[in-house]
Parts: structure tokens; sequence; C-alpha cells
């Protein structure tokens, strides 16, 4: 019998592989402020950098730990209102703190209550923890109006961020300033996360995540574990908490310490993919977009949201980063050839069943919210007339035709997703015979 062995190529001691995406990482970072120069495209790329982080961190609870957490936003959240104070005693001369040390002092403040309310969460796991999280992330936000001095009442704590000598140069002033300094951040912690994961740490909590009974028959103790992680997340939450203060000038705690915040952290780092370490930031990148972008060309931003969460449980449940990761796998073994019509017809059949529901919304919602206005609805170049039949009879027959249209290549792309997929794993069991 011939045995073969699968020659793999290494390069020593460096891995190039990684090298080149940590680069490429930097390099966007870099450069896209120069491609998208408009003030909202700074600003939304600002919010990506810092959001980032945050879902990054949201992640070492839920994606590496299995912990569900539905108050993420106080760490996030308290670590703003410290960091926002911090710089107005050192605008006063009160700390002598410059600007870009005072996303580290937002982290030492997450740090600091995940350290107090992590010892009482992380005791229980499962259910009983989502419910702990969420009942702390209802108290500390409760807490904000009894405390007007520190949370700044419905007002929030505003502060300047240009004081105190220049950094090499930079004083904070300009957005292009401030939206580097996130930058450098953003690229820091995303690879000081990445490096947990591969600690013996971030194993275990890996670990614990599939198989507790099995770590605490080894001799390790869960709740410790789940503790020290549940710091870490809450550190880099901080910084992400820290570095939006100085983004935005303004904390409020109506919207930081909210639990639609952590419901926002949760639900975009779902969907972008909590199994892989790059799922959340896709995640964040969706998040600005749904926030900023979608939320002005529709009042109905959040059901369309919604419906796309449920369409991805349904027949995405590991999030855009799983689809990304699967069709990978399909074009490695070089059967990715026979899907580019079938993704063509996915799409353009899609199209008309987006349409014809996003018109049916859209005019619900005018009937329900601006019905002084008249009858007449802007849609993507038309006018929808709710008063009359045709409108509406014209976007259910649209829906209608999308989905039956829909429907015949669904059902082709899953048999030829289906027989791909043996064919892949009839040739991993051919490889490893040989």
């Amino acid at each position: 019998m011939t045995t073969t062995t699968t020659q793999y190529y290494r390069f020593k001691p460096w891995n190039i592989g990684r090298a080149l995406i940590w680069s490429l990482f930097a390099i966007a970072l870099i450069v896209l402020p120069m491609l998208f120069k408009s003030s909202l495209a700074l600003t939304m790329l600002s919010q990506m950098g810092y959001l980032i982080i945050i879902c990054l961190s949201y992640n070492i609870l839920l994606g590496q730990g299995g912990m569900l957490s539905f108050g993420h936003a106080v760490y996030t959240g308290l670590g703003s209102f410290i960091a926002i104070h911090a710089m107005n005693l050192a605008s006063k001369g009160g700390l002598p703190i410059p600007l870009v040390a005072i996303p580290i002092v937002g982290g030492l403040a997450g740090m600091f209550f995940a350290i107090l309310f992590g010892f009482v969460t992380t005791k229980k796991s499962g259910t009983t923890f989502a419910m702990i999280t969420l009942g702390i992330g209802e108290l500390v936000a409760s807490m904000a109006l009894m405390f007007p001095t520190f949370f700044g009442g419905e007002g929030g704590i505003t502060t300047d961020r240009v004081y105190g000598a220049t950094f090499f140069g930079f004083n904070f002033g300009a957005q292009i300033q401030v939206y580097y300094l996130i930058a450098v951040y953003c690229f820091v912690c995303t690879a000081l996360m990445y490096a947990f994961t591969g600690t013996p740490l971030g194993r275990m909590l890996n670990a614990v995540r599939d198989n507790p009974e099995r770590v605490e028959f080894i001799g390790y103790n869960t709740q410790r574990v789940r503790y020290l992680a549940f710091i870490i997340a809450g550190f880099f939450a901080g910084v992400g908490g820290g570095l939006a203060a100085i983004n935005f000038e303004i904390v409020n705690a109506a919207d930081s310490l909210n639990a639609i915040r952590s419901g926002g952290y949760l639900l975009f780092t779902f969907l972008g993919g909590a199994v892989f370490f790059f799922g959340p930031i896709i995640g964040a990148v969706l998040l600005v977009f749904a926030s900023i972008l979608l939320s002005e060309l529709s009042k109905a931003w959040q059901l369309y949201f919604g419906l796309v969460f449920v369409f991805m449980v349904m027949f995405a449940p590991g999030g855009i980063a799983s689809l990304i990761m699967m069709n990978l796998r399909v074009a490695k073994f070089g059967k990715f050839n026979r899907f580019w019509g079938l993704y063509a017809g996915l799409l353009l059949t899609g199209i008309p069943v987006v349409a014809g529901a996003a018109a049916l919304i859209e005019m619900i919602y005018h009937i329900q919210l601006n019905a002084a206005l008249g009858p007449d609805v802007k849609f993507f170049g038309l006018v929808l007339n709710t008063a009359g039949v045709a409108s509406w009879a014209g976007a259910v027959g649209v829906l209608v035709v999308g989905l039956a249209a829909l429907e015949v290549v669904r059902r082709r792309f899953v048999r030829v997703w289906g027989k791909a997929q043996e064919e892949i794993e009839a040739e991993i069991k051919r490889r490893e015979a040989a």
C-alpha cells in the first residue's frame, strides 16, 4: 500500500498569510478616510472603529464563552462616563492625563465594574446568567436617574476634547485626527483580542463553552474561567466607551446604558457571526450602516432589521461570516463555478420580493404615522397611493411573483449545494484514506 503525505507550504519563522491579513487591515484603516472624504463618511468610519472593539469584546462572552449577556452596555457606558469625567478633570488641570490615554481610563473603568458585577453574574451560566446580566443592566440604567451629578440627568455630560499640550502636533480638534486615534486603538485592541483566543485562558474558555462538565472533571474552575473572561471583555468594552466619549464629546445615560444598546451589540454580533473572530467586525460595520443610513431612508428600519435577523437565525445561524466561510470551502475544492448562475438567480428573484414587501411596509407605516400628509408615498422614484387599490395590488403582485420565482431558484440551489457538499465530503475521505 502506497502512502502519500500531503505537502503543506509553511514559511518559518513568519506566518505570511496572517501577516498579510493584518497588513491589509492596517492599510484599510489608514486609506479609507482618504477614499471617503465626506464628513458623513468620516463620522461613520469613526463609529465603526470603536464599535468593532465593543462587538469583539462582546464576542469574548458570546462567541468564545457561550455567555449570552443582555447588559454589555453597562461596561461600555460606564467606561464612557468615567472617561468623560477624566477629560473634564484633565482640562481643568486636575488630572495629568493626555487625551490619547483617555480610552485606557475608560478600559480600566470597564474592568473595575466587570470585576464588581461579574463576580455575581458569572456564578451562574446559561439562562440564569443572561437574566442576571439583564437585571444588572436595568439596575444601572435606573440608577442614572438617581445620581444626576455623575450621569448628568437627561442632558448627559459634555466635554471638550481639545485640551492640554498637543500630541506630536495633533490637538484632536479635527474629526480626521480623532478617526486616526480610534483607528490605532481599533487595530491594537483587535490584535490583542485575537491573541487572547490563542492563550490557555482563551482555549479553556472555549472548552467551558462546549463542555463545562468535562472541564470541571479535569480540575478547572469554570466560574473562575468565565469571571476572568468577563473582566477582559469589560476592559475592552470600556476602551470602546472611552473612544465613543472622545468622538461625540457627550455621554447620555438614556442612550449609553439602556437595554436597547446592549441588544444592539448582541444582535449585530450574532448577525455578523459570533462563531468566527471576524464576524463581529462585520456586525459592527452593519450596525453603523443600519443606525445611520437605513434609519434615514425609512422609519421602519428596525422592522427591516428584525426581518433580516429572523431570516438569518432560520437559514444562517452562523451569521454572515459562516456564509463567507462555507462559500470559501466550496471554492477551495473547485466547485464554486456551478453557483455563479444560481447566486445571480437568487439576487434577481430576491429583488421583487424585497421591493414588494418594502412597498407594503412603507404604505402601512405611512397610514399609521403620516396620514395627515396625504395618501401619496415616495418609494424609490415611484409614487404609491395608499388610498387606491392599484398600489396595494401592484405591491402584492410583485411580492407573490417574486416569491414564486425565488422558490424555484431556491430549490435548484439546495439540490446543487447538497450535491456539492456530498462531493466535498467524499473528496475529504479520499484524501484521508490516501
